[in-house]
């Protein structure tokens, strides 16, 4: 089936946007796309900067699969990265049928690898046959800490872990042979991985304060947010978060 490019060769990851930001985030940050070539770029110095070496290319190409339903071509590629969305990974609507299939057909190769965000955590975990569906403790908004287990402190490299959520899907459980990496007390499958094939998170590495708050006051304003959990999101919104690390965490699982 191939292999990885050389060292010195550019990653080629493509980013299925499953959705879009608010436009007023979309003016400023780009759509989802350009909100994860921008984290990976800052993941791979992170990753160079540790190792005292100079950065891994990473050339990154955007996929809209909601509307236009367009799809890479795996031999174009060494990684495939699912972003969040506003729509439900457990509907049945003919789009999210065919990134299921697609997601399957990712995991049944074995050298193009697989990064899943938010929705597209739980998309790899529906494709994996597990339950995905609403979360009976609710939203999980803003900075929110993590319980690392012994694989997830490896793998990030640190302790402790606190990530942007915007959230009230979970995947029920870890799919069979799926290492967890982390748990929150509102969502026990915050991080799945499995060697070279497949890393996800159900939080946001890509957001920051700004994008947080002003999800939530949108969501607040339309009556998606209780008054409760909007106020407190927005007490925990700016807080200090891990997004970087989680970025190089990906970078280094496109590299083992």
């Amino acid at each position: 089936m191939g292999s990885l490019p050389p060292p010195h060769a550019p990653l080629r990851i493509a980013v299925l946007e499953c959705g879009q930001p608010p436009d007023p985030l979309k003016e400023k940050y780009g759509g989802f796309g350009r909100m994860f070539e921008a984290l990976l770029q800052r993941g791979a110095q992170r990753v160079a900067d540790n190792a005292h070496e100079p950065p891994v290319e990473i050339d990154v190409s955007v996929y809209e699969v909601v509307d236009a339903e367009h799809y890479p071509a795996l031999d174009d590629v060494d990684g495939v990265l699912l972003t969040g969305s506003k729509y439900n990974a457990f509907d049945n609507d003919p789009w999210i049928l065919k990134l299921v299939e697609f997601t399957k057909e990712v995991l049944a190769q074995r050298r193009v690898r697989l990064i899943g965000v938010c929705f597209g955590h739980q998309i790899i975990g529906r494709a994996m046959g597990m339950e995905v569906g609403r979360n009976d403790a609710g939203w999980e908004i803003a900075v929110v800490p993590h319980t690392l287990t012994e694989k997830g402190k490896e793998l990030f490299g640190v302790e402790e872990l606190s990530l942007h959520q915007m959230h009230r899907d979970i995947v029920f459980q870890h799919p069979p042979g799926v290492e967890p990496l982390a748990r929150t007390s509102a969502c026990a499958v915050q991080g799945m991985y499995v060697p070279q094939r497949l890393i996800a998170v159900q939080g946001h590495p890509e957001f920051n304060g700004e994008i947080t708050a002003m999800i939530s006051e949108m969501r607040y304003a339309q009556g998606i947010f209780a008054q409760a959990d909007y106020e407190d999101a927005m007490r925990r919104v700016h807080g200090k978060h891990d997004g970087d690390v989680v970025a190089g965490a990906f970078v280094r699982f496109m590299l083992e």
